[in-house]
C-alpha cells in the first residue's frame, strides 16, 4: 500500500498533471469551451469562480481528503502534453481500507470523443489499483447525467445503488447519486476493456 501523493500521470491520449493556481487561465478557458458551468446536473465553477475552486481542492489535498488533477491534451505528434482541457480528482480517499473515488471530471466540450476521457481513467485506475493498493474505487455521478453514466458503465463498473435525495445542488435542487464501484479483482478485466477501446481510438 502507498499513500496518496501527487503525481503526474501521462497516457497516450491525455497528461494529469496535480493541480496548481498556475492552470488557472486553462482551466478557465477549458470550461469556457461549451460553458459546461450551464450544464445543471454538473458543478463546472464559472469563470470568476474558478480561482475559489482550485482554492478549496488544494485546502482538501492538504488535508489528505482529495488530490485532484489537471488534464492536458497530448500533442498527436510529440506525445508531449499540450493545451487543459479538463480537470479530474481522487477524493473521498480512505487509506484504511484502502479505497477512493474518482470524480468531479470534466473536459471541455471540444475534447468529448477524443479518446481523452478513457484514458484519464486508464491512468487514474492504474495508479489506484496497481500503485496504492485499493481494494475498491468508486464513482459517484447524478440520476439525470445520462452521458456520466454511460460513460462508467463502459468501462465494466458495475451499479451499487442509488442514494436518493443525497446533495443539494447550487441551483437548489436535490441530486440523486448513482453510486458505482470497481473491486480490485474486476480491474484486470476492466484494463483490458480500455486498453482495447483506446488501440481503436483514432
Amino acid at each position: 500500500m502507498t499513500a496518496i501523493a501527487p503525481v503526474t500521470l501521462r497516457g497516450k491520449y491525455v497528461t494529469l498533471e496535480p493541480l496548481s493556481l498556475d492552470h488557472h487561465d486553462g482551466l478557465v478557458a477549458a470550461a469556457s469551451d461549451g460553458e459546461l458551468w450551464n450544464l445543471w446536473y454538473t458543478s463546472v465553477p464559472k469563470p470568476e469562480a474558478m480561482r475559489e475552486d482550485i482554492e478549496r481542492r488544494l485546502d482538501a489535498q492538504e488535508a489528505g481528503t482529495e488530490l485532484s488533477f489537471t488534464a492536458r491534451l497530448n500533442d498527436p505528434a510529440t506525445g508531449e502534453p499540450g493545451r487543459v482541457i479538463g480537470l479530474t480528482s481522487y477524493y473521498a480517499i480512505d487509506m484504511e481500507v484502502p479505497r477512493l473515488a474518482i470524480g468531479a471530471t470534466w473536459n471541455a466540450a471540444s475534447a468529448h470523443g477524443t479518446g481523452t476521457n478513457p484514458d484519464s481513467k486508464k491512468l487514474l485506475l492504474e495508479y489506484a489499483f496497481d500503485v496504492v493498493g485499493c481494494e475498491v474505487v468508486e464513482f459517484h455521478t447524478h440520476w439525470m447525467n445520462a452521458q456520466s453514466r454511460e460513460a462508467i458503465a463502459r468501462l465494466g463498473a458495475k451499479q451499487d445503488g442509488v442514494l436518493r435525495a443525497h446533495r443539494r445542488l447550487a441551483n437548489g435542487t436535490l441530486r440523486d447519486t448513482v453510486v458505482i464501484s470497481i473491486l480490485a479483482t474486476e480491474w484486470p478485466q476492466v484494463r483490458s476493456g480500455l486498453e482495447y477501446r483506446l488501440s481503436k481510438q483514432r
